[in-house]
């Protein structure tokens, strides 16, 4: 894995009113828990880098994904709540993309590698479902929908052996797209 020096100035400040206004909170690295700093989250700005804000503590709950830009009232915009809780930064990373993707937990069943982003895994692979994976390499998001539609999942490398364990019963992914450089 190749990281670059990009990640230690990655930069997402958050605004309890809509417009930039009122307390903030500026973070430059992982957040697990942001309820002591705001009270409610309704704006925020996404200086360097890319991050995944999460509506609970701990990296839980819904998960949306966040890079460079202004976000005056992303609330209504996404359709997130105001409790913004925790927030992860994404590392910068350049090299290839591989992850293997199984259709039962424990990686059983028909299993299919990607290396690049994938819109319909019905479509490309005939799979109805995805319950586990690998990711070998790289940073991917991963959503419930097909053409990168609906709730999302932000997986770093490392092996995902059951995505009902996660908190995610119910949750099928339908497609995956590889955070690249082109994001940052």
């Amino acid at each position: 894995m190749t990281s670059t020096g990009m990640n230690m100035m990655s930069r997402i400040i958050f605004y309890e009113d809509r417009n930039f206004e009122g307390r903030s909170y500026e973070c430059m690295s992982d957040c697990p828990d942001m309820s002591s700093y705001l009270s409610r989250c309704h704006s925020c700005r996404v200086e360097r880098g890319c991050f995944m804000v999460y509506d609970r503590t701990n990296y839980m709950g819904n998960q949306y994904f966040m890079r460079r830009g202004e976000y005056a009232d992303y609330m209504s915009m996404m359709g997130m709540s105001d409790s913004i809780r925790s927030c992860r930064m994404i590392p910068m990373y350049r090299g290839s993309y591989r992850m293997r993707m199984y259709e039962r937990e424990n990686f059983g069943g028909q299993m299919y590698e990607l290396m690049d982003d994938c819109d319909n895994i019905m479509d490309r692979y005939r799979m109805s479902n995805c319950m586990s994976c690998n990711v070998m390499d790289g940073h991917w998001l991963m959503y419930e929908h097909p053409h990168y539609r609906g709730r999302m999942m932000y997986m770093r490398p490392g092996e995902y052996r059951s995505f009902m364990n996660m908190g995610l019963s119910g949750m099928r992914f339908m497609s995956m797209r590889r955070i690249t450089d082109s994001f940052y």
